[in-house]
């Protein structure tokens, strides 16, 4: 894949991305491993959260779709979920604000009446050259809306989960290589496996799993809304398959993790990555 030099606005959208992304809308066959269930999935308007709910709901699950402000973006995820015969809730908000995460719980409860699976997708990012360069209140943001959410979502969660139910908490590559121009990024990747490998012993006696996956360079809105144009166009070409990877191929191991399949796979985190290793 070649993708061309470009820049959108923060947080990016679907449409104006070159080339298209791949979500699974043609390929993802479903197999029945998630009926009946329901999923919250933050950031499920784009990129791997959308291509995530296409998964989730063609393998039977009903799926909530948080999302900051991609109306457009978040419309379009619906329309494939109910295309695959299930039902999906769109939440528009910020997830930086606690209560915010609380009613994204409590909107999934009031319309699926069970909570299966949390995916705790969504993430804020941006490439700075310097320590100087990072504002306070980004590095602050960064951490509201990667860590600190996460931990409010999980604890609003939790109390409806029952023994079966699976947590996938999206760390990153940078987790274990992390990308100096993203620092605040970075640092919460890693953070989002550690506190992904601690939560899953909390919970281990509730029979509750927990899990990370960590994707490398995936080509979503992120990207072009984050980095400069250089780095746009030479994204994933540093990785041994040489191109980034698309949300289609990231989707499948958020499925094993929320499936009986994965009963006994708790704690761990799963790099998606086009061959770069991973510690």
């Amino acid at each position: 894949m070649n993708q061309p030099r470009q820049q959108q606005d923060v947080p990016g959208v679907e449409r104006l991305l070159d080339p298209p992304a791949d979500h699974g809308e043609e390929s993802y066959r479903g197999h029945g491993r998630l009926k009946g269930r329901a999923a919250i999935v933050t950031g499920g308007d784009s990129g791997i959260g959308r291509a995530v709910a296409i998964a989730f709901a063609r393998e039977g699950a009903d799926v909530l779709v948080s999302y900051l402000s991609e109306d457009e973006d978040a419309e379009e995820t619906r329309r494939w979920v109910e295309d695959a015969g299930r039902r999906c809730v769109l939440v528009r908000g910020d997830i930086a604000e606690p209560a915010h995460c609380r009613e994204i719980v409590r909107r999934a409860m009031d319309a699926f009446g069970r909570l299966d699976v949390l995916v705790n997708n969504a993430a804020y990012q941006m490439a700075r050259e310097s320590l100087d360069e990072i504002p306070d209140e980004e590095w602050d943001y960064t951490f509201q809306v990667n860590v600190t959410a996460m931990f409010h979502l999980c604890k609003a969660a939790v109390p409806h989960m029952k023994p079966g139910a699976s947590i996938i908490n999206t760390s990153s590559i940078n987790s274990d290589k992390p990308n100096p121009t993203l620092l605040p990024y970075a640092a919460t990747k890693g953070a989002i496996a550690n506190f992904s490998a601690g939560l899953a012993q909390l919970l281990a006696d509730q029979g509750i799993r927990v899990n990370s996956v960590a994707p490398g360079p995936i080509w979503t809105p992120l990207i072009p809304a984050t980095l400069p144009p250089d780095a746009v166009a030479s994204f994933g070409k540093q990785t041994p398959l040489e191109r980034p990877g698309q949300p289609a191929e990231v989707a499948p191991i958020f499925v094993l993790l929320a499936s009986d399949e994965a009963s006994y796979m708790t704690g761990g985190r799963y790099a998606v990555t086009g061959g770069t290793p991973m510690l």
